[in-house]
């Protein structure tokens, strides 16, 4: 049986931790910055661990 191919798309727009959390990059970060106040702005640059049923479903297409 071949191995099982990891999720290209997935892996590119998430990352898995050393204690096995799934971070992902918030969205509303794209562009107009302009109009989004500073706590929105400092809210969406950072990351977010992803929930639990959802981290698992990631894992399993990461092959992790």
């Amino acid at each position: 049986m071949p191995k099982q191919k990891s999720h290209k798309g997935l892996s590119k727009r998430v990352k898995v931790t050393a204690t096995g959390k799934v971070k992902r990059k918030r969205t509303g970060g794209g562009h107009l910055m302009s109009g989004k106040n500073a706590k929105r702005r400092r809210r969406v640059s950072s990351m977010d661990v992803v929930s639990t049923k959802m981290a698992e479903t990631a894992k399993i297409k990461l092959c992790k």
